[in-house]
């Protein structure tokens, strides 16, 4: 009887002191664990306030990158990738959603903005916080082009172009630049730039800079890398948009 009673008791001794080594493990544990996840929470949010822009983007284009993600064009300015989210808020004046002329903008959803930057660039203002938007607005006809801080020039052809919902239309003569991929920049003697997205229709002539032979009689056809080569240096165009888009570009013979 004492036997059986000694060894319930070195049982239940045991037990306890199993009991108290896990939770004295588990405690170690958790206080690593919040340490650790402190620490990668203070890195996340160091890195979130030094990689996400924050700031407003008056009369942008903003383009459809990925799912929830787009990149908004300023003239003058670099081109800002930006995330949105569920709270970011979307209004339309006819091209997003509602209708051109109505007075008051109208609530879109995020489907909407994507269906309608896939089609085309979209112009608007983008306010932004560590890279994602908290409000994209669309421009009117009325508001395109200006705040810009482009020349009147500038601004008028913008509105022309965009006054439909769509890019920039015109032709322009002068020096293109690269900007990023698939975007490019053309100034003209004054210093007013237009900056135009490339795409595969595009028809690229060279005579010698973009590829080609100078001395030659004709035009050659060139290839978007090649174009990009010669941009990233600088090169004489003439440059034909529809819709913000390059339909031609010639080379300066």
């Amino acid at each position: 009887m004492m036997n059986r009673h000694l060894r319930k008791a070195v049982v239940a001794t045991a037990v306890i002191t199993a009991g108290l080594l896990m939770t004295a493990c588990q405690n170690d544990d958790v206080e690593d664990g919040a340490s650790g996840t402190g620490g990668t929470g203070v890195e996340a949010s160091a890195s979130g306030n030094t990689k996400g822009v924050s700031g407003s983007f008056k009369n942008g284009e903003v383009t459809y990158l990925a799912p929830g993600k787009y990149i908004v064009s300023v003239p003058g300015k670099d081109d800002q990738q930006f995330f949105v989210a569920d709270d970011t808020e979307v209004y339309g004046a006819g091209t997003v959603c509602g209708e051109a002329g109505a007075k008051v903008d109208a609530p879109c959803t995020l489907d909407q903005l994507e269906a309608a930057a896939k089609k085309d660039a979209v112009s608007a203002d983008v306010e932004m916080k560590n890279g994602v938007a908290t409000l994209v607005t669309e421009r009117r006809a009325a508001q395109q082009g200006a705040g810009s801080g482009s020349d009147s020039g500038s601004g008028e052809t913008a509105v022309e172009g965009i006054g439909k919902g769509k890019g920039v239309n015109g032709t322009w003569f002068g020096n293109v630049s690269y900007l990023a991929p698939g975007k490019y920049t053309v100034s003209d003697i004054k210093g007013t730039e237009q900056a135009f997205f490339v795409s595969e229709e595009t028809e690229i002539w060279g005579a010698g800079d973009i590829c080609g032979d100078a001395a030659g009689q004709s035009a050659t056809e060139c290839t978007e890398a090649e174009l990009e080569e010669a941009a990233k240096k600088g090169v004489g165009a003439e440059v034909t948009i529809s819709n913000g888009i390059a339909t031609r570009i010639t080379e300066d013979h």
